[in-house]
């Protein structure tokens, strides 16, 4: 009997183990999950930040090339101009 008596705490002592292991399983990988999370976040904050970045840009470079829109026709216009005179 004392063999039996051994033999269940032992495996009550494995179960134990085994719960608590499956328990901090568990809890890993929902941690794992958040950082995913957290990490989907914070590349899409980058991303965002780029791409305000680059509409800057964008609106720069199109009043850039109005400005020189309207300083060839200008040109063309003064081209023009003494020729005909």
């Amino acid at each position: 009997m004392d063999h039996f008596n051994r033999l269940v705490s032992e495996q009550m002592a494995t179960m134990e183990k085994l719960l608590f292991l499956q328990a901090e399983l568990e809890r890993c990988q929902q941690i794992e999950g958040e950082l995913q999370v957290l990490q989907n976040e914070t590349d899409l904050e980058s991303i965002q930040a780029d791409i305000q970045q680059m509409k800057k840009e964008l609106k720069e470079i199109q009043a850039m090339f109005e400005k020189q829109t309207e300083e060839v026709i200008n040109s063309y216009r003064e081209i023009n101009l003494t020729q005909t005179i």
